[in-house]
């Protein structure tokens, strides 16, 4: 159990938090949720003892063990990725090197026995003869394969040390488990397995993610962070936005009927107020009328931004042509002769572990590389636009975003282009941020405002909810669904391929791909993509092997 008493922190003059009271008890999974800026990573670090309230206190029954996802992606850098995985259980690990300490001194004395013996049972208290298995099947499920266990951390690219120490985190059975944005750069695969992980996982757990459909799969509770307070709700992200809804809805109506009756109480007051045969009647509303309290109905801190893609011209019947395309980079290849054709009522998620492969394929079409081999053709009615994974160079420039937006509209009115800027949340004086100084999420933001001024008929999207929130995410969605042209995309979001895509395109390891025209938890349970995959990783096995 892990508890929050009366907890306020306070950032000079402003309090994040005020008097906050919840308790996280043993067998749930909760759900932090609230708008950017309302204090969800901060609270983990005040529960994890990373920084002190200003008031109030943390509560941890005594003898648990508390695990955090570490976000240093550097810190283990001198470490092998399976002690990494095992230093998350500090003490199982001090144990372990002290033990190996002991029995390399070449004077081993008596004492030194004595110790070794103490320590011998305590590894074997704490299960540590199967440390090192339990670490390698916490890797291999997050895919993170078997001969990377022991390579030096600093080796590994920034989507393999993010596993690991997803990994380290929930390695030992930690009795409390806080993890802020799991499921950042993982994979849907990985995101499978950690969903089944947690679902399975029998001690506390405390979630901050912008993943509504692992939120939903995983979570017992949620617990809504908005103006300082926190409002526990039994239930998964849909029951939490279905009761705040409802609950909101009920305090209107309650206030309007109050509303009414203020009213009536006020027209009778006046009338008869001066009349001695009403008077007491009067008064007695009078009283009646300084009972009545309005809820304080305070709006939520949530701001939703409006995306609407809409095409400038109607796609023909010749939409794309792919054929025979293959790419190799540095001695590994990436895309091995695949061939497939768009038609114009396709929506195409591109999935499966392959990461660079599908951003090698979406910088092909956009003509940003050349293929080693094959050919694309694109329909002459087609006009794309293109978000990349990797927005870097896009905004190493010192325009203001204003400025640079109104390049890609075919209207050059400053007022016009502010306007795409409000629907995405720019307001007032943000239009004139410079693009180089902007957040995360702000630069995906401008880059969606720009492909809604662009008014392509073709929507090419790698990866757009990294840096989002929730609500950002929610309006995205909302967008692609009702965008009337040909979509491909890739995104780690389970609810954004499952409600937007109506084909499926995996990208296998080896660079071949599986094409589907399904929905994506259709072919998820798919027997040919169970047989595919199964055949593809017994070769993988057998040349491993040999």
């Amino acid at each position: 159990m892990i508890q929050a008493s009366n907890v306020t922190l306070r950032l000079g003059k402003k309090a994040l938090f005020e008097e906050v009271n919840i308790k996280f008890t043993e067998g749930n999974c909760y759900g932090l949720i609230g708008a950017n800026g309302a204090g969800k990573s901060t609270f983990l670090k005040i529960l994890s003892g990373v920084l002190e309230p200003t008031n109030g206190e943390v509560i941890i029954t005594p003898g648990q063990r508390l695990s955090v996802l570490e976000q240093d992606h550097f810190k283990y850098d001198e470490f092998t990725v399976l002690d990494t995985v095992i230093m998350g259980n500090k003490r199982l690990y001090d144990i372990m090197k002290e033990k190996d300490a002991i029995y390399m001194k070449e004077d081993f004395s008596d004492e030194d026995g004595v110790r070794a013996a103490e320590l011998e049972a305590e590894f074997a208290e704490m299960d540590g003869w199967n440390a090192e298995s339990d670490a390698a099947t916490l890797l291999n499920g997050l895919g993170v394969s078997t001969e990377e266990h022991y390579t030096m951390m600093k080796d590994l690219d920034g989507a393999k040390k993010v596993k690991v120490l997803l990994a380290r985190a929930l390695f030992g059975n930690p009795d409390i488990l806080l993890l802020d944005e799991p499921t950042n750069h993982l994979d849907l695969d990985a995101i499978g397995w950690l969903e089944e992980f947690l679902i399975n996982f029998e001690n506390t757990v405390i979630v901050v993610s912008h993943d509504r459909y692992f939120l939903n799969k995983v979570c017992t509770h949620t617990a809504d962070i908005d103006y300082g307070k926190i409002q526990l709700y039994a239930g998964n992200y849909d029951f939490w936005y279905e009761s705040s809804q409802l609950i909101m809805k009920q305090r209107k109506e309650a206030n309007k009927k109050k509303e009414e009756q203020i009213k009536e109480l006020q027209e009778f007051i006046q009338r008869f107020s001066a009349n001695a045969s009403k008077s007491k009647q009067a008064t007695s509303r009078k009283r009646a009328l300084e009972k009545i309290e309005l809820d304080d109905i305070r709006p939520s801190s949530r701001k939703y931004p409006y995306i609407d893609f809409r095409p400038n011209r109607e796609i023909g019947n010749e939409v794309l042509t792919v054929e025979h395309l293959s790419k190799t980079i540095d001695g590994v290849k990436i895309l091995d002769d695949i061939s497939f054709t768009l038609n114009r009522e396709d929506k195409v998620a591109l999935v499966g572990s392959n990461e660079a492969a599908k951003t090698v394929l979406f910088q092909i079409l956009a003509g940003e590389m050349e293929p080693d081999e094959g050919e694309y053709k694109w329909g002459v009615t087609t006009s794309q636009s293109y978000f990349p994974k990797d927005n870097t160079k896009i905004f190493d420039n010192d325009l203001i975003i204003v400025d640079w937006l109104t390049q890609f509209s075919e209207i050059k009115d400053a007022t016009y282009v502010r306007g795409f800027l409000g629907r995405m949340l720019f307001a007032g004086e943000d239009g004139v941020k410079k693009m180089r100084v902007l957040s995360g999420g702000e630069k995906v933001r401008v880059l969606l405002s720009r492909m809604m001024i662009e008014g392509s008929n073709i929507l090419m999207l790698d990866e757009p909810t990294d840096h989002l929130d929730m609500e950002s995410i929610t309006a995205l969605n909302e967008g692609l669904k009702k965008f009337k042209g040909v979509l491909i995309f890739s995104s780690r979001d389970h609810q954004v391929v499952e409600t937007t895509a109506n084909r499926i395109i995996e990208i296998m390891p080896n660079g071949t791909i599986i094409d589907k025209i399904t929905t994506y938890d259709e072919y998820l349970e798919s027997d040919e993509m169970a047989r595919k995959r199964a055949i593809y990783n017994t070769t993988d096995d057998e040349e491993a092997d040999d």
